[in-house]
C-alpha cells in the first residue's frame, strides 16, 4: 500500500519516505481542515505525535476514513471521546496510546486465558537507557512527566493516584535484576482491569539497563507481566512472563500501529472495522500477534514467579 507520510521536517520526512519506497514525504498544515493535502484521497489515519488540536482525528472523521493516535496520556483522551461521541458513525476511532501500542495488553490478556479469576495485575515497563528514541519520544515523556507526576492505579478494585512515596515502586527484569521505577499512568490499566475485571491493576516504569545490554548483548525493550488469581479449578495461580524485544520500542510500536491499521481498513482479509471507539487490543488477533511478534525478533519469556 502506498503510504504518505506527513512530519515535521520536510528534509528528514522525504529521506525517510525514500527509504521505505513507495511512500512520500509532505509537510502538513495542522491549522488547516484538509491538513493542507487538499482532495487527495486517504484511507486511514495514524497519528505518531502529540497531536493538541486533534487535527487528525477531525480530517479522519471529516473524510470517513479510520483514526489512530498513540502519543496522547491516560489523562488528554477527553477532546478524543468527546470529538468520537458528537460523530460516532462516522469512523472507527482507536485510543491507541496503551504501552507501546498493544505490546503490554496483548500478550496479558493471552496469558490471562489461564486464569478463571484474576485479581492482581502488575506491568513493568523497562526502557533501556540507550534506547531513548527521537524528539517527539522527548516531547512526549517531557509532557507526561510534568503535567501528570501522579499514577492512575487500580487498588482493590477502586481507582486510585499513586504520588510522592506511594508512587516508588521495584521490579524485577527478566534476569532477575531489580531495578527502581516509576508508577506511571498509562491506559493499560483501565483497559486491563475492564477487560478481565481485576480488582488490582499498577504499571510501573523504569529506565535503566536492560538484561541483554547486562550480559554484553545489544539493547532491548522489556515489558514484565505478572498476574496473581486463581485458576479454572479454583486453585491459586501466579505467573510471570517478560515480552523482549531485541530491537528496542519502536520495532512494537510500529508492529502494533500495522497491524492495526490492517485491520481498521481490511488488509488482513477480513470486512473492514465497523465505526466505534476501540482499544488496540479489542482489534488485534492475539494469535496472529504473537507470530508477528516471533517474525520481527521479539518474544514472550516465561519466568520464574515470585
Amino acid at each position: 500500500m502506498p503510504l504518505l507520510i506527513g512530519g515535521r521536517d520536510p528534509a528528514k520526512v522525504e529521506k525517510t519516505a525514500a527509504e521505505i519506497g513507495r511512500a512520500e514525504g509532505t509537510a502538513l498544515d495542522l491549522d488547516a481542515d484538509d491538513l493542507g493535502l487538499g482532495e487527495r484521497p486517504v484511507g486511514a489515519v495514524a497519528v505518531l505525535f502529540s497531536d493538541d488540536r486533534i487535527a487528525g482525528l477531525r480530517f479522519a472523521q471529516a473524510r470517513g476514513v479510520p483514526h489512530i493516535s498513540i502519543s496522547s496520556g491516560v489523562y488528554e483522551i477527553a477532546p478524543e471521546v468527546a470529538a468520537f461521541m458528537h460523530r460516532p458513525g462516522a469512523a472507527p476511532v482507536v485510543l491507541g496510546y496503551e504501552w507501546l501500542v498493544g505490546a503490554t495488553t496483548v500478550p496479558a490478556l493471552g496469558l490471562a486465558r489461564r486464569f478463571g479469576r484474576v485479581r492482581d495485575i502488575a506491568i513493568g515497563a523497562l526502557v533501556d537507557e540507550q534506547d531513548t528514541g527521537g524528539p517527539a519520544v522527548a516531547e512526549d515523556f517531557e509532557r507526561l512527566n510534568n503535567t501528570l507526576p501522579a499514577a492512575l492505579t487500580r487498588r482493590g478494585g477502586r481507582y486510585v493516584w499513586r504520588a510522592g512515596d506511594d508512587a516508588r515502586a521495584r521490579f524485577r527484569a527478566a534476569d532477575g535484576t531489580e531495578v527502581e521505577a516509576t508508577g506511571f499512568s498509562s491506559i493499560d490499566v483501565v483497559g486491563l482491569a475492564a477487560a478481565t475485571g481485576a480488582p488490582s491493576v499498577r504499571f510501573d516504569l523504569a529506565t535503566s539497563v536492560s538484561s541483554t545490554r547486562r550480559r554484553g548483548e545489544p539493547a532491548s525493550t522489556e515489558i514484565i507481566i505478572e498476574l496473581a488469581g486463581e485458576d479454572h479449578a479454583g486453585r491459586s495461580l501466579r505467573t510471570r512472563h517478560a515480552v523482549v524485544h531485541r530491537g528496542g520500542a519502536a520495532p512494537l510500536m510500529g508492529m502494533g500501529v500495522a497491524m492495526i491499521l490492517e485491520r481498521l481498513v481490511g488488509l488482513d482479509g477480513r470486512p473492514a472495522t465497523p465505526a466505534g471507539l476501540y482499544f488496540p487490543y479489542q482489534l488485534l488477533d492475539q494469535d496472529a500477534y504473537f507470530a508477528r511478534l516471533r517474525e520481527s525478533g521479539g518474544e514472550v519469556l516465561t519466568l520464574e514467579a515470585a
